[in-house]
């Protein structure tokens, strides 16, 4: 779960500021659709309008609501809507497949994947989405792991071509790492290109 926690904006009582994790979501500015149940209280009038900053997700209460009695409801359903981070939408343009791809990797590298690397203290980094292809960079016990490949190909990229179609590769980001016996650079340290077309 994404941790997110209130901040008042000073002036404005019909606002809260939700403090996330930068970069969380892919875009910044109003939000033309979002994943249910915040959906809902944008249709039943408990909230106006939803903004995303590069940090925070802005809410406003919609007329005759107030934070006591609706605040809640509004967290949980924001934490739901941050799980499914491919169901948002900036205002003045749809997603495009990149956006929806990079949600999707960015939830399953914060999630179960990523989760999967930090139990045998590795880690894995979103570096880019760009035209079908997730760019990633392991680091910590990853990085040269001889098992990194099938965590990629297994777990990440098997669970985003499930989700997403329009996947065409992932890749790990990074410069062969030498062997310092001098026998030249250990195969498993290759940037890990993982092309199906």
């Amino acid at each position: 779960m994404i941790p997110i926690h209130p901040q008042s904006c000073p002036g404005e009582p019909d606002r809260l500021r939700w403090m996330t994790p930068a970069g969380v979501l892919t875009f910044t500015g109003p939000a033309a659709a979002v994943p249910d149940p915040l959906a809902g209280l944008l249709t039943d009038g408990t909230l106006a309008e939803v903004h995303v900053e590069p940090d925070a997700i802005v809410t406003v209460l919609g007329t005759g609501r107030d934070w006591t009695r609706d605040g809640a409801r509004i967290r949980s359903a924001l934490h739901a809507a941050l799980a499914d981070r491919g169901g948002w939408l900036p205002a003045g343009r749809a997603a495009t497949a990149d956006d929806v791809l990079h949600a999707t990797a960015r939830e399953l590298i914060d999630g179960a994947v990523g989760d999967l690397a930090r139990s045998h203290g590795g880690a894995i980094e979103l570096v880019t989405v760009h035209d079908g292809v997730v760019t990633v960079r392991l680091t910590g016990a990853c990085h040269g792991c001889p098992a990194a490949e099938s965590t990629l190909r297994h777990q990440l990229e098997d669970r985003l071509r499930r989700r997403c179609p329009d996947l065409r590769a992932v890749t790990a980001d990074g410069p062969p790492q030498q062997d310092p016996t001098g026998g030249g650079a250990k195969p498993w340290h290759r940037a890990l290109t993982l092309i199906r077309r």
